[in-house]
C-alpha cells in the first residue's frame, strides 16, 4: 500500500468518526429538556433521595433503575400533586416498609446504638490505649537494696540448688 493510500484511509476513518459524532450528538432541544425541571420535579427528587430502594437496598429510589423505584417515584409525584407534604409522604412509606426505607435512619429506640456505638467504642479504645501507654512509660518499681530484701529460707534454697543441679546433668 502506498503512503498516499494509507493517509487517505486514516483521513477517511477520522472524517467518518467526526460525522458520526455530530449526527448522534444530542441537539439543543434534548439539552433543554434535561435542564428544564419544575418545582414538582425538585420536590420529587429531594424526597426520593431520602428513601431507600427496597430491591437495590444500597441506592435511593431517585438513583435506582428498578421498576419498584420508578413506581415509588410516581407515587411521590401523585401525592405531591394531591397537596401532601414531604413528611406525610415519608410517613406513608414508613407505614408500608418500616424504618428500613429511610436512607438515614431515625435516632430513636435501639437505633441510637448504631449512631453512638462507634464513638463509644473509639472512646473506650482511646482510654485503654492511654492507660496501657502510661503503664509502659511509668518508672519501674524500685527493686530495693540488698539490705531491704528478706533472706531466702532454707527449704527454698535447697529446692533452687536441686533444680540448678538437675540442669547440669
Amino acid at each position: 500500500m502506498t503512503r498516499l493510500a494509507l493517509s487517505l484511509g486514516v483521513a477517511g476513518v477520522a472524517l467518518s468518526l467526526a460525522i458520526g459524532a455530530v449526527i448522534t450528538a444530542p441537539g439543543p432541544v434534548a439539552w433543554a429538556a434535561q435542564v428544564d425541571e419544575t418545582a414538582l420535579d425538585d420536590q420529587v427528587r429531594e424526597i426520593a433521595k431520602t428513601l431507600r430502594c427496597a430491591i437495590c437496598q444500597t441506592e435511593n429510589i431517585w438513583e435506582s433503575q428498578s421498576t419498584l423505584a420508578a413506581q415509588m417515584r410516581q407515587i411521590i409525584r401523585e401525592r405531591l400533586q394531591q397537596g401532601e407534604s414531604p413528611e406525610q409522604i415519608k410517613a406513608y412509606f414508613l407505614s408500608r416498609y418500616g424504618d428500613y426505607i429511610l436512607m438515614k435512619p431515625r435516632v430513636r429506640g435501639w437505633n441510637w446504638l448504631i449512631w453512638a456505638g462507634p464513638f463509644v467504642l473509639l472512646l473506650i479504645g482511646g482510654l485503654l490505649l492511654s492507660r496501657t501507654l502510661s503503664r509502659w512509660t511509668a518508672a519501674p518499681p524500685d527493686a530495693g537494696t540488698a539490705d531491704s530484701l528478706t533472706p531466702l529460707n532454707e527449704p527454698s534454697r535447697r529446692r533452687i540448688e536441686d533444680e540448678l543441679r538437675s540442669f547440669d546433668k
